[in-house]
């Protein structure tokens, strides 16, 4: 169930390859054990125009949905892991961040919750 969006410069994708920094993303996710394998989802959407602080550089800001229920303790964990580990592979890009948000279960809904 959860969702990983990294907003990054164009540029990222020109360092690694979106295959590579999705797997990265999926790999660091899925070693917390916090969530099923197969319910990891890891997109990339890389920005031609942005600003970032009246800068041109370069960008990535992981936003990660996860269902409600991990404590902060948890959440804090799965961020430093993932920008742990993005850091290593993109040791000269100067922002690298992410925060969590929480589904609530309440409100969430998909296709196989539909009768």
């Amino acid at each position: 169930m959860p969702h990983f969006i990294v907003d990054c410069s164009k540029e990222i994708i020109k360092l690694k390859s979106p295959q590579e920094i999705i797997q990265k993303v999926y790999d660091s996710a899925m070693a917390t054990k916090l969530f099923v394998p197969e319910e990891i989802k890891v997109r990339i959407n890389p920005y031609q125009y942005y600003t970032t602080g009246n800068t041109d550089d370069d960008f990535i800001h992981i936003f990660g949905n996860i269902m409600e229920g991990r404590t902060i303790y948890q959440k804090a964990q799965l961020s430093r892991l993932i920008i742990t580990e993005l850091k290593i592979i993109f040791p000269n890009v100067p922002i690298i961040s992410m925060n969590i948000r929480d589904f609530e279960k309440a409100s969430y809904c998909n296709k196989i919750l539909i009768n």
